[in-house]
């Protein structure tokens, strides 16, 4: 079986974005981190998920982009 992928674009600045990182570490679900502060070069693909707005976190499990972390970015 394919190894499912979570990758969570994050700020230093967001309280949802390391809330968002507790809740996997806790959960054991493993991700990439991509600290948009800290990786500019990503900020596009970060644009190319939300149409276009600067929010974080934004979480893609296995294909599957939830902007935000319960109810909050």
């Amino acid at each position: 079986m394919a190894q499912e992928s979570t990758i969570i674009y994050t700020h230093p600045d967001c309280a949802y974005s390391s809330a968002a990182k507790m809740d996997y570490r806790k959960r054991k679900v493993e991700y990439t981190e991509i600290d948009v502060g800290k990786q500019a070069n990503q900020i596009p693909a970060l644009l190319a998920l939300t149409d276009g707005e600067r929010i974080t976190p934004v979480i893609v499990e296995n294909g599957v982009v939830t902007i935000g972390f319960k109810g909050g970015f």
